[in-house]
């Protein structure tokens, strides 16, 4: 269905129809209520990209991110998405399931269907995306990895610091024997610094502390499975550091099942602070992450650089709060 064949029903210039669906222009009352009533009987839907190209100017906003499954992500993608609906833009989601060669796919995708702007919400990344990134002149966001380039804006997290809180806290509470850590894709650097975090902070701490990694899927099967290894491999930690909450929730499942107590003979924390861990039980204690804020951060720089020449990028540092609940206590003394 056309709007040529819509303006012919309705009786009205394509102009007209154009004004109707844009809201734009002076247009009467009757004649808008015909025309909207021509498009409901025809079920008629424009076309958005050719709008877009006519005007010269998208109205969508790309998102890429690592893991929909994890809340982590969607909280992000809902908060970009509600700000650019208040705004007048759309979003287009894609998910690469931590796979960095469908990172480059779905950010190519993006850019050969000219968004507005694109903010990549990941963990993975292929270097040389990058420079093509840059020469798209394209405004773009970039969270936990990349670097602030000319256009492209960096949003990180002091993932270290958030560590060293964990360490601290824990180290407080007695867990100065043996921690687990628990994570998930290692090799990549956001993820690599929050075991590094955690490891060096205990060196300085207590040195004769052993910090044990294990890993798994992000996911709660990811979480339940790794601590099923945790006690088949004989360590006995007296805390179990998770890489974010999503594994945390899973691992906290895992312990119930074996019989063990949390916190009482096992504490266990994450990171991310999503409404998940407000709701699982043991209440997880945890590294808050501000999601909103990194949404509406993205957003706004993703605006600030529709249709303005590139300007030298940025970078954002955020630093975590640690948010105490019912999942950490004293060590046992006989840990």
């Amino acid at each position: 269905m056309s709007l040529e064949e819509v303006a012919r029903r309705a009786k009205v210039s394509t102009a007209t129809v154009s004004r109707v669906l844009n809201n734009v222009g002076v247009v009467r009352s009757s004649t808008r209520a015909r025309v909207m009533k021509v498009v409901a009987d025809l079920n008629y839907h424009p076309n958005l990209h050719a709008r877009s190209l006519a005007a010269g100017k998208s109205r969508t906003l790309g998102i890429v991110v690592s893991n929909m499954e994890n809340p982590f992500f969607y909280d992000i993608v809902c908060e970009v998405e509600s700000a650019a609906h208040r705004r007048g833009y759309e979003i287009v989601v894609a998910n690469t399931n931590y796979q960095a060669e469908q990172l480059v796919k779905s950010i190519r995708l993006m850019v050969g269907r000219r968004v507005a702007g694109l903010a990549a919400i990941v963990s993975e990344i292929e270097p040389g995306i990058i420079d093509e990134l840059v020469a798209t002149r394209l405004p773009v966001v970039f969270y936990d990895v990349g670097t602030a380039r000319q256009n492209i804006t960096n949003i990180r997290l002091n993932y270290r610091k958030g560590m060293e809180r964990v360490a601290e806290y824990l180290y407080v509470l007695g867990h100065n024997k043996r921690i687990a850590f628990v994570g998930h894709h290692m090799d990549f650097a956001p993820l690599h610094e929050r075991r590094q975090g955690l490891i060096e902070a205990f060196a300085k701490l207590s040195p004769t502390t052993e910090v044990r990694t294990f890993a798994g899927n992000d996911n709660l099967e990811g979480g339940w499975q790794v601590v099923r290894e945790i006690a088949a491999s004989g360590f006995k930690p007296t805390a179990i550091v998770c890489v974010n909450d999503f594994m945390a929730v899973g691992a906290l499942r895992a312990l119930r099942e074996q019989g063990i107590s949390v916190p009482e003979e096992v504490s266990v924390t994450g990171v991310d602070n999503i409404k998940l861990s407000e709701f699982c039980h043991p209440t997880l204690t945890t590294v808050h992450v501000p999601r909103e804020r990194i949404g509406h951060i993205a957003f706004e720089k993703l605006i600030a650089g529709t249709g303005a020449p590139p300007t030298d990028g940025c970078e954002f540092l955020i630093d975590p709060d640690l948010v105490i609940r019912e999942s950490t206590a004293a060590a046992r003394r006989s840990s």
